[in-house]
């Protein structure tokens, strides 16, 4: 059974425009990936200056990605109407103001406002290119095409770990931030001189849409088979890599271990790697098994147990603490099927809206993630600034039972790979 086609047959792209084009939107996407989790690394040093609660510094890393998930509805309107190049270059701008906000802000309030802008800023830097891919390349190349989107991009979160800690170690990191917003700059210039809007094809022509008809459309595709699967899906998958990289890894290395800011980092790089690698095999999945279901359901009951492994141990011998990291980053990276599975559920004039509308989903459990479990910690007791073991256990066990519950419903969505 092959795959059923969603549009009509597109020519065959040759290698080396793919390749330019890319690299460029995976520029973008690189500066967004290093903003939502730069928090992880820096969050003891954050604490400290600034004497910030457990439930301050989830607020403040989570605000990030309640701000991108509350911009992916007006997003898909926009991606749909208008579309990804003039999407990206606005919200370049955006970004980097946010960045440069960061790095003079003096209170939670300024740097709060600040991860407000970096996480609107940020919103399209999946989502755009997405769009630009479902609607230059065949059905059966768009998983692939997310692997490398997501693999190219979480270089960012490998700059968030081990090489943001360096640059925190010689220029601080009010600098580190400033730097990041120039790069920001030189991403939406990149995507100015290459990326080309394409001319809509048949199915495609909404440009002209009223606003009416672009509300219309986010409820048409909230009524679209599996859609509710998915989204509960979404919810858990992202946001266990982020809790554990992007926030509470990096304090519980501090904490537990004693291990300092280049010495976490070097843990969380290793985590990062692990993502990536897992990134490019997972994307070619879908075609392996002729179906999405497999590869994601395996990946989340593996995230579960992953987590579980520190919520029942608490601590792990140092050889084993890093293999864990590696595998927490690699089980985790099943997100490019399941993107290629929502991408699948909509028809071509949808999909801007669709996958912004699951897209939220992904970021909004990451906000939810990281608040709750803040306040979780903040439910244990705290000496001298350092959390308590059970803290971490709970932690980490609560995003288990979040992941193994919001795979369930996932077991009855459609595959349309297959006849279900």
């Amino acid at each position: 059974m092959t795959m059923p086609s969603v549009a009509a047959k597109r020519p065959a792209i040759p290698l080396s425009p793919t390749i330019i084009l890319v690299a460029t939107l995976g520029g973008g996407y690189v500066v967004s990936q290093f903003l939502r989790n730069s928090i992880g690394v820096i969050a003891p040093d954050l604490a400290r200056e600034l004497t910030l609660s457990a439930a301050e510094i989830g607020l403040l890393s989570s605000t990030f990605f309640f701000s991108f998930a509350a911009a992916q509805i007006p997003l898909g309107i926009c991606l749909d109407r208008y579309g990804a190049k003039i999407c990206m270059l606005v919200c370049a701008g955006i970004a980097a103001s946010g960045a440069v906000q960061f790095s003079i802000g003096a209170s939670p309030g300024m740097l709060i406002a600040a991860r407000i802008l970096m996480g609107v800023g940020s919103c399209c830097y999946l989502m755009a290119p997405l769009a630009l891919y479902a609607k230059r390349y065949p059905p059966e190349r768009f998983g692939t095409l997310v692997g490398f989107q997501l693999g190219v991009g979480t270089l960012g979160t490998l700059l968030a770990t081990a090489p943001l800690a360096w640059s925190v170690a010689f220029i601080g990191w009010r600098a580190s931030f400033l730097a990041v917003a120039g790069m920001m700059v030189i991403a939406g210039m990149m995507v100015a001189l290459v990326v080309r809007e394409d001319q809509p094809s048949d199915g495609q022509a909404v440009h002209h849409e009223t606003f009416r008809e672009s509300i219309a459309g986010i409820k048409q595709a909230l009524r679209m088979r599996s859609v509710g699967q998915l989204f509960f899906c979404h919810l858990a998958a992202y946001s266990s890599f982020v809790l554990v990289v992007g926030l509470w890894g990096g304090p519980y290395l501090t904490h537990i271990y004693g291990y300092g800011l280049t010495e976490r980092g070097d843990i969380l790089f290793a985590a990062v790697v692990g993502q990536i690698v897992a990134a490019f095999l997972y994307g070619p999945t879908d075609r392996i098994f002729r179906g999405y279901k497999i590869p994601v359901f395996s990946g989340a009951v593996l995230t579960g147990l992953t987590l579980g492994v520190v919520a029942v141990l608490g601590v792990l011998p140092p050889g084993w603490l890093l293999i864990w990291f590696v595998a927490i980053g690699a089980v985790t990276a099943y997100t490019p099927v399941m993107i290629a599975h929502g991408k699948s559920l909509f028809p071509p004039h949808l999909v801007g809206r669709g996958i912004t509308l699951l897209n939220m989903a992904t970021m909004g459990g990451a906000f939810l993630s990281q608040t709750v479990t803040g306040f979780v910690i903040n439910l244990f007791p705290v000496e001298n600034g350092i959390y308590a073991l059970d803290a971490y256990r709970a932690v980490f066990g609560l995003q288990a039972l979040f992941v193994l519950a919001a795979c369930i419903p996932y077991l009855w969505a459609h595959d349309p790979w297959r006849k279900n």
